[in-house]
């Protein structure tokens, strides 16, 4: 990616972007290096670090890379997170086996994992560090509800993090796929087709933080959409929160131009060919860059039984080398100093990791 000296939040990078970011979903459905296939030394790894982690009965919170100890996977671990953070931005964590296990003992998994690439924080205003993704029955349409707790079609959108890792439970019956895209693209495909629309993603925007609302902020945050910061491209967007932002008084309407801004960035997203699909299995994880990868989830039909119902355990990790992040991001990240940024904190919010949907 080029690089230039740090500029305000609303200027835009000098031309289109090139390197690791900048792939295409149809080059990559043919060159599936973004998977990494775990070996039979690396799972015994993991089963060793998930024996000692029973046999010291401590809580979950409480596990780090240090008492997680993975001596042959660490080292993998730490490259997958250079290559999120510098690189293409996501992999594909395969071959876990799944059969038999326990919630409690996935989620031990996964959390010990997740310490190698990050610090998890609060995903919502209960103070979720462990999140699960599982239709609860909410109406999409609420505007305090969250998406990811229906059966519906996500869109394409960012979390309020720097990694977001995804742990596939089960299986729904059929649909539910993710889909993921790269911002960088994104941008040069916008710039590509008209370049006074791209400049209206710089602009600032406002943000409904869906009734989940910190200690004496507004219920709304202000973020562009794209942001150049320190030769560094970086993404926020949401749009079905950006529209919602628009029920509160003090907020302005969005302009013609904004809204055609928003079509086009949206209508890009749609291409076959600029998007990759992928298709969880049970075992797999999924650890996405937040700042350089809008991710997506297909409307999906569940089984009617609820032992065998779709459900991903998910988390939102601070790493401690992040990018550096523009200022605006501090409204809705708490701040933006590496290693302490990031999640959800409502006034009197205890952190804790739940291990059934609540």
């Amino acid at each position: 990616m080029s690089t230039t000296a740090s500029v305000s939040s609303n200027a835009m990078p000098p031309g289109p972007l090139t390197g690791p970011a900048a792939w295409y979903g149809r080059d990559l459905a043919a060159d599936p290096r973004w998977i990494y296939k775990l070996n039979a030394e690396e799972l015994g790894d993991i089963e060793s670090a998930l024996s000692s982690f029973r046999q010291q009965d401590s809580n979950l919170t409480q596990v780090t890379r240090e008492t997680f100890k993975l001596p042959t996977l660490g080292p993998a671990l730490d490259e997958i997170r250079h290559e999120l953070l510098t690189g293409r931005g996501f992999v594909l964590i395969r071959g876990i086996p799944m059969e038999g296990r326990s919630v409690a003992d996935a989620a031990a998994i996964f959390w010990g994992l997740g310490s190698y690439l990050g610090k998890a924080v609060s995903q919502n205003g209960k103070g979720h560090v462990l999140g699960h993704v599982r239709d609860l029955g909410y109406d999409v349409d609420d505007p305090n509800a969250r998406v990811y707790q229906t059966d519906r079609r996500q869109f394409y959108h960012a979390d309020s993090c720097d990694i977001v890792g995804l742990m596939c439970l089960r299986k729904a019956k059929s649909g539910g796929l993710s889909s993921i895209i790269s911002s960088t693209t994104l941008y040069n495909e916008m710039l590509k087709r008209d370049p006074g629309l791209t400049a209206e993603l710089f602009q600032p925007f406002k943000v409904d933080r869906r009734g989940e609302v910190p200690d004496g902020m507004d219920p709304y945050f202000t973020v562009p959409i794209m942001n150049w910061f320190e030769g560094r491209l970086t993404c926020y967007y949401v749009r079905r929160y950006i529209e919602s932002a628009q029920r509160f008084e003090d907020v302005a309407p969005l302009t013609e131009r904004q809204i055609q801004a928003l079509d086009l960035f949206d209508a890009i997203s749609e291409d076959d060919g600029v998007h990759l699909n992928m298709d969880f299995e049970p075992g797999d994880l999924q650890f996405l860059h937040n700042h350089q990868i809008l991710h997506d989830r297909t409307d999906y039909v569940d089984w009617d039984e609820p032992d065998r119902k779709r459900h991903l355990l998910r988390l939102w990790l601070c790493p401690p080398d992040g990018r550096p992040l523009p200022p605006s991001f501090a409204a809705r990240y708490g701040g933006v100093a590496p290693g302490n940024r990031g999640g959800i904190m409502t006034p009197g919010v205890r952190l804790h990791a739940p291990l059934e949907p609540a």
